[in-house]
């Protein structure tokens, strides 16, 4: 595949050397981080037409750098193939590529659907995907052979050889949620996290990102601002700065294989909406930056709390201060929060670290 066929190569703003700007390049370098946009929007009934992103581009470029030990390629915008499934396997041939040189690919705009090329594409390469995914609501219609919004899950879903071994549906908005679907993902143990437990902090939810391999971001889990921020608008939803926190915590995932942000309003050109996507990706890339400067062999601390006739084990990393549940090495724990040590302190043991 000659991935020139298939991308338009962007047109760079200036940017300072203090500026993040300048640690693009166009080339995709050896475990770097890419960014890609996509203007294809027809799962959600929008268009396919190239948009431009020039303005964003610009946002990000003059954000400072903030030191970041990173090399990040500008790789372009995506050309949409004729169809939906053409964008969908065009999107995954050029993940291949990203996975292959083992880099962070990051695609930024699109439909939510685009979510299942994400997921198909690190499914080729990696087993036991751990998938964490931010919305306001989800479908699980079977209906239409085409991938759409309403119908992508479900693709993800009957995957042949599925192997999901995680999977979180984080910013739940349960008054648009219907509660048949709800049950549904509860029986096959997916996490469904409401709206209310994500806001104010990460602490509490902070867990289901620690070692997640693939992140997408609906944007209609944003409270809308100014006007239409997403495709989906809704009146809650995570604020500025909730999102701006959650996104670094998604760059510090420990597994961190791909990213996606989808349903952006593109065509609606608010620079303050361009701005808060902007910062929603530099948070994003600093995640990133201090994971990889985190170090490789950790210590750790090792409380063990007997309740009813049963010991159980908590171990704390002592340079991150994250805590985790089970005995034996930490990268075999199931990572947990603070609170859920001091609950179990207390005698009440969160079932979910015992399932």
């Amino acid at each position: 595949m000659n991935i020139e066929d298939f991308i338009i190569a962007p047109q760079p703003p200036n940017s300072q050397p203090w500026q993040l700007g300048n640690l693009f390049t166009k080339e995709i370098k050896e475990k770097s981080i890419v960014l890609l946009y996509v203007s294809d929007c027809r799962g959600a009934k929008f268009e396919a037409e190239s948009q431009n992103f020039f303005g964003i581009r610009k946002k990000i470029a003059q954000l400072s750098n903030g030191d970041f030990n990173l090399e990040i390629c500008d790789l372009g915008d995506l050309i949409s193939g004729k169809t939906t499934q053409d964008t969908q396997y065009i999107l995954q041939e050029v993940l291949a590529i990203c996975f292959n040189k083992k880099t962070i690919p990051i695609i930024i705009g699109g439909s939510v659907d685009l979510s299942y090329a994400m997921f198909s594409a690190l499914d080729f390469y990696e087993k036991n995907i751990r998938y964490t995914h931010i919305t306001n609501t989800i479908s699980l219609s079977n209906d239409g052979d085409d991938v759409s919004e309403k119908n992508y899950l479900s693709k993800i879903l009957s995957t042949k050889d599925f192997t999901i071994s995680e999977f979180n549906f984080l910013g739940i908005q349960r008054h648009l949620l219907n509660p048949e679907t709800s049950k549904l993902l509860k029986e096959v143990d997916f996490e469904v996290v409401p709206l209310a437990t994500m806001m104010d902090s990460t602490s509490k939810t902070e867990p289901y990102f620690r070692r997640a391999d693939l992140v997408t971001v609906n944007c209609d889990a944003i409270e809308t601002f100014d006007g239409a921020f997403s495709l989906r608008p809704q009146v809650n939803g995570l604020n500025k700065r909730e999102i701006c926190a959650y996104m670094k915590e998604i760059g510090l995932s420990q597994n961190l294989k791909s990213v996606g942000i989808f349903n952006y309003n593109i065509y609606d050109a608010n620079p303050l909406h361009e701005q808060l996507l902007a910062q929603m990706i530099w948070y994003l890339l600093e995640g990133i930056h201090i994971q990889k400067s985190h170090p490789k062999d950790r210590q750790t601390e090792i409380f063990v709390i007997a309740l009813d006739s049963e010991n159980y084990t908590f171990q704390r990393d002592v340079f991150a201060d994250l805590w985790y549940f089970g005995t034996g090495e930490i990268a075999t724990c199931m990572p947990c929060t603070k609170e859920d040590f001091e609950q179990a302190k207390k005698g009440n043991l969160n079932k979910k670290l015992v399932k």
